[in-house]
């Protein structure tokens, strides 16, 4: 080897030297904060699942809740009856009362000599009889609406105690999902700010060290020209291997691109768990709605949307295909895919419709 190629090799050795030194330099930190960043997104999966199942929960206690305050409200006026109708027979027996203290000398002797006849004798003795049963039946009756009254006002109690425990479960439940799942979103925020900043810093340094390297490289080139005046030039890759992958076999179609167009019209509208309207979405829902406008039906769930798709591998995905995230058994969520990896979908509860990356899907699938 030449002297001039010997210090031509010796500065690119020392370029690349250079270069690693700049990349390596922030890489330790780097790697700490992005294994801190994966641990809270890791957690916040867990929270966005442990928050969707709060949902489920809410809607199940504000279902119970409407049926209590329903109950409340017909035992209310259930009491209103039972109470009119205790003061009727209140009202029936007062004046039975006084009817009897005012005919208290009256017996069985005057009935008999006041008969004009024996049959006149025995309609008496039986008007006597049922009234006396009359007055039993009566007072029966006010005993039972006493007793219904009181049992009323006690399902009133119980009623409105369940009901205000149910309020009381909802909103801390509610409270404490919402609570750890912005600690966290905020701690992910954090870290990702911090990474881009380490990131920035270090793309600029590189780019810097790689800008110098080629100066030198230039300088050491044209010093070697200069001095030798030979032809000798550093050899050039003028290889270009390529990639690999290869064409992958469409499978059905060229998809449903208008979907994507139809989607972005709902970028914005916010996750409510079960939704599936502009008033709110979740991630099945936003992709049953948006297929259902080009006239193609979908069940509201990401499993049985991916089982009614035709596959479709992620890298063949086109505009409008779906894509699923979860395993072959069970797919727990699912977007629209828009391409360059990108991808509109309702994320969790707390979120709005956006756009999101497919990276963690499985498989695509076109409907």
């Amino acid at each position: 080897m030449t002297p001039i190629r010997r210090s031509v090799l010796l500065v690119l050795i020392v370029s690349i030297v250079a270069l690693v030194a700049a990349a390596a330099a922030p890489a330790a930190p780097l790697k700490e904060k992005k294994a801190k960043l994966a641990a809270v997104q890791a957690k916040l999966a867990t929270v966005y699942e442990q928050s969707d199942v709060a949902v489920e929960r809410y809607n199940a206690a504000a279902a119970r809740l409407k049926d209590v305050q329903a109950r409340v409200k017909r035992n209310a006026r259930l009491l209103k009856v039972a109470e009119y109708e205790l003061d009727l027979a209140d009202r029936h027996l007062t004046s039975r009362a006084r009817q009897v203290y005012k005919t208290a000398d009256a017996g069985l002797l005057d009935v008999v000599f006041t008969s004009r006849s024996f049959e006149d004798l025995l309609t008496q003795l039986d008007v006597m009889r049922r009234m006396a049963e009359s007055d039993a039946r009566a007072a029966r009756v006010a005993r039972a609406y006493r007793r219904e009254v009181a049992d009323r006002r006690l399902a009133l109690q119980e009623d409105r105690k369940a009901a205000v425990k149910l309020v009381a479960q909802r909103e801390e439940s509610k409270d404490q999902v919402l609570a750890l799942q912005a600690q966290l979103e905020s701690a992910a925020g954090g870290l990702k700010d911090e990474i881009a900043r380490v990131e920035a810093a270090a793309a600029k340094r590189a780019e810097e060290a790689a800008a110098r390297a080629l100066a030198e490289q230039q300088s050491a080139a044209a010093s070697a020209h200069a001095s030798s005046g030979s032809a000798d030039r550093p050899a050039e890759s003028g290889s270009s291997a390529g990639s690999g992958g290869g064409t992958v076999v469409d499978p059905g179609g060229s998809g449903h691109s208008a979907v994507v167009a139809i989607a972005q019209r709902y970028l914005g509208v916010p996750y409510v768990y079960g939704g599936a309207s502009p008033s709110g979405f979740d991630c099945s829902g936003l992709t049953m709605y948006c297929y259902a406008q080009i006239g193609i039906g979908l069940a509201h769930g990401a499993t049985a949307q991916q089982q009614a798709s035709r596959p479709v591998p992620l890298n063949a995905l086109q505009p409008g295909d779906l894509v699923f995230f979860g395993s072959a058994s069970y797919s727990h969520h699912v977007g629209i895919y828009v391409g360059g990896g990108s991808m509109i979908h309702a994320p969790h509860t707390g979120a709005v419709v956006s756009y999101g990356s497919i990276g963690g899907a499985w498989i695509g699938g076109r409907p």
